[in-house]
Parts: C-alpha cells; structure tokens; sequence
C-alpha cells in the first residue's frame, strides 16, 4: 500500500492547543473540595464533564448532575482569565494553513468551554470544531474524531490526531488516525502507529505527513437484526442509518429475514453473500469467496471472504446458535447449580465445534493456495462468556478460545465488572412473560479473531437513538433488540 497524503490534522483542545488540563484540575479540584492525586487521573484527565461528575457523585453521594453543573461553571471562569497556548502551537496552525491543510478541533469539552478557547485561538484556524455535545458517545469512543473527518470530508487513514490524554489517543487510534501524542501530565507509550513527543514546538507539515502510515483499518461489526428489524417501523432506513454512522466496512448479520442481506447492500452500493433464511454478511470491500454452505439452516454459520482495496484478504463469519436452553435464565430464574446449567450447553457447544471446523477448514484451503487469510467470526451465540462470569466455563467460548480464536471486545476491556459489554438486550429491563422479573443483562453476541496480521485497536457495543422498553418498540430509533457490537482492527 502507498502512503498516503496527509489529508487533515485534528487537534484536542485541553493540553494539547491550549495548556488548560490545570485549569481543569483546579476546577475539579475545587468542586471536590480537596486536592487530587496520582490515583485521580484516570477519572479527571481527558474525561467528559459528565463522567468525572458521576465519579464524584459516586465518591460523594452529591447529585451529579449539580456537580456537572459546578464543574461546567468553574472550568469556564477559569478559561476565560487563564488561557495559554501550548508552545508550537499557533506556529503549527499558521504553518498548516500556509500548506493548504485542513485542521479540526475535536475536543471532549462542551461547545461552551469550546468556542471561549476557539475565540482566543482565532475560530478561523479551524475548518470543523466536533465537542462533546456533538456525537452521541465521546472519548475514548471514536465517534468524535470520525465526526469530524465526515465533516471535512477526509480519510482517517490519512489524518493525523494530535492529542495529550490516553483517552484522547485512544479515540483518535479506534477512529484509524495516526496519531502524535505531547503528554501535558500523565505520560503516554509510543506504540505503532503513535508519535510521542515532548511539545508541539518544532512539529513541522512535513513530519505530520510523515506519521501517517500504511496501515489498513477494517471495521467489523456483528449485528442481530431482529426478525430482520420488522419489529420496528421504518426499519431499513434505521438500519442503513447506524451502518453508515458506525463506520462499519463488513456487517456479520443474524436473523436476516431471508432478504436483509440483500437488500442493505443493494441500498449501499456494497457486496452481500445471504446464506439460508437467517444468515448473512454485506461488505464494502468485493467479496472474492462464499464459505460454508449456501443451504444452512436457521442456526449455523455461513462466511466470506474480501479483498481489502491494498490486496490483503480477511475470511469474515457470521454465526447463531440455539436459542434455548438459555443459561442465564436457568441460574436466575430456575436456580440451577451452574454445573448442571453447563451440561446442558452441549447443543450450542457441538453447533460451536461445527462452525470452528468449518472456519478451520476454509482457512487451511486457502493457505495451501498461498493466499493465507486472517479470519473473523462474529455472531450472536445465546451464551454468556466464560471471560465474563468468575469461575464459569461456559464451553461455547471456551471452544473458541481453544480454537485460537479471540474475543476482542475482552482485548480492548479486560476488566469485565467496569465494561461489562451487555449485548441483551437495550429493550428487555424485564422479562417478556409478564412476571415483572429483571431481564438477566449479558454478552452473548461476540467478535472473534484469528490468525496472523490482526491487532484490536477498538471495540464497543453499539446502540444509538434510545427507545423505550418491549412492547412499545415500534417507534425506537434503535431497530433490534440486541446491541451491536463493533470492532476496529489494524492489518499489519
């Protein structure tokens, strides 16, 4: 692949333009009502308004909605007397407005903090400003710098992000920037892909078209449509309206209503393999094989494989297995000692030892043509994870594990208690039998990965719009009762 031309840079704004992280930490430490550590940066340092707010509701038991309000106020009085550029700063501006190269400000602030620092930056240095107020989800989410690359028009692959936060960078990579990192408190690794540096002072439009690199992105996302999305009105518009909002560059896709597959490509412009009456995956990218077989029944797999536009190959997968028994049910409702609850997966788990010998076999089919290929799978598999519940070895993603596969969404958040990833289900907080009892919230849709050449730079679960509860779902914005979820992998 060729490098690409450096097409924009995209600025945070605090510590990075403009040396306000300690007028932030002022603010918050004044809101706090005591000094803050070491041990507070991970909550306070590149943090939206709100969650530092919940973090001290929490620590408090303050309202956090007051606080965010107090926050919101300090910080503010504090900009507006305290600004100070960061050294390099306006020299670089100046210097990429003299080479014709676009900038944005994408900041995790509030517009209101924005435009007080856009006014003494000078607003005309930047072509697009994307705030918190802006995308639905902020950093470390992505949705931010994508935001303003859809706005400029641009490629991220061809961005640069300049940032001073883990968070920050975090965003800018899972949106498929390079990036150039200036620490301003806590410091931060190079890595691939990533430029650390100790200021902006000297950071010439040469070396920023230097930093943007050849490697190529692939978003994936898994996704049960639901019946197809009938459950909703309006729904093939709803669905082609987060596909294009995520980013997505291939979509596994589960209960395809026989011609969802189809019929979402067609409205794209992309390739599509529909496989049975529930299975399916639609692409971006051409489709150069169909894996599995055609005829497969409702619960099963079926695959592709695509040819990313640089040459590379990715075998992408779709699965669903049975729906029942479910386990969650059998341990919170029935009560069921979690050994009994296991031996009763074996259904799932031989659907599973299918699907993985499948994959296995197409993947070993194409290495002795020489044209090895990294494989995806990705599906709703109606089991929880055995990563996520503490001694538990539920053995549909054991087998996986086993199988040299790995769940990315665990790659990108370990920690299963602070991200718990719950796929089921945005419409169900009871159960559907009317008995009023709490609808056991978990994992159970997956994207898996293996093989060479395939590193986790994001993954997060996807529900956009709100709604309300079942039955009353015909009018949410969100057309299915699983959450989505959507990983970004860099291909080396």
């Amino acid at each position: 692949m060729s490098q690409l031309p450096l097409q924009a840079v995209l600025f945070d704004m605090d510590g990075t333009l403009v040396d306000t992280e300690w007028l932030w930490w002022e603010a918050v430490e004044q809101v706090a009502g005591r000094p803050l550590t070491e041990a507070d940066q991970p909550e306070v340092l590149g943090r939206p308004v709100e969650h530092t707010a919940d973090w001290l509701a929490t620590a408090t038991g303050a309202d956090s909605g007051r606080l965010a309000a107090e926050l919101h106020q300090e910080f503010a009085a504090r900009v507006r007397t305290g600004i100070v550029p960061r050294p390099g700063a306006l020299e670089l501006l100046d210097a990429l407005a003299e080479a014709g190269v676009p900038t944005a400000l994408v900041t995790a602030s509030p517009r209101a903090v924005a435009d007080t620092v856009l006014e003494a930056l000078g607003a005309s240095r930047f072509a697009v400003s994307v705030t918190a107020d802006d995308t639905e989800h902020t950093k470390p989410a992505p949705d931010p710098y994508l935001a303003a690359c859809h706005a400029l028009g641009v490629d991220p692959d061809a961005c640069v992000a300049v940032e001073d936060t883990l968070t920050g960078v975090t965003s800018a990579e899972a949106a498929g920037c390079a990036v150039l990192a200036v620490p301003s408190l806590a410091p931060i690794e190079a890595a691939p892909g990533r430029t650390v540096l100790p200021s902006l002072a000297g950071v010439t439009v040469a070396g920023l078209g230097a930093m943007v690199t050849p490697e190529l992105r692939l978003r994936v996302m898994s996704w049960n449509l639901w019946l197809g999305g009938t459950k909703v009105d309006d729904h093939r518009a709803k669905q082609l309206k987060v596909i294009a909002e995520t980013g997505a560059d291939v979509v596994g896709l589960q209960e395809t209503d026989g011609t969802s597959a189809r019929e979402l490509a067609e409205a794209l412009g992309w390739h599509h393999h529909q496989a049975g009456p529930n299975l399916g995956v639609i692409s971006r990218y051409p489709i150069t094989a169909r894996l599995g077989d055609p005829d497969v029944g409702f619960y099963g797999a079926t695959g592709v494989r695509i040819r990313l536009d640089a040459g590379p190959q990715v075998d992408v997968w779709s699965a669903h297995l049975d729906c029942a028994p479910y386990g969650p049910y059998e341990v919170h409702f029935d009560g069921l000692p979690v050994a009994e609850v296991i031996a009763k997966e074996g259904g799932r788990l031989e659907q599973m030892r299918e699907v993985l010998r499948r994959v296995a076999d197409s993947a070993a089919a194409a290495a002795t043509a020489a044209d090895s290929a990294p494989v995806v799978l990705v599906g709703d598999f109606n089991t929880p994870s055995h990563l996520d519940w503490p001694g538990v070895e539920w053995p549909v993603t054991k087998a996986a594990e086993e199988a040299g596969l790995r769940d990315s969404y665990r790659q990108a958040h370990p920690d299963p208690v602070r991200e718990p990833g719950h796929t089921w289900s945005p419409v169900h907080a009871e159960h559907e039998d009317g008995s009023g009892r709490a609808e056991p919230q978990d994992r159970i849709d997956f994207v898996l990965y293996g093989g060479r050449g395939l590193r986790v730079l994001d993954s997060r679960t996807v529900v956009s719009g709100g709604g309300r509860m079942w039955p009353s779902v015909a009018g949410n914005a969100w057309p299915s009762d699983h959450a989505a979820v959507l990983t970004t992998f860099g291909l080396s």
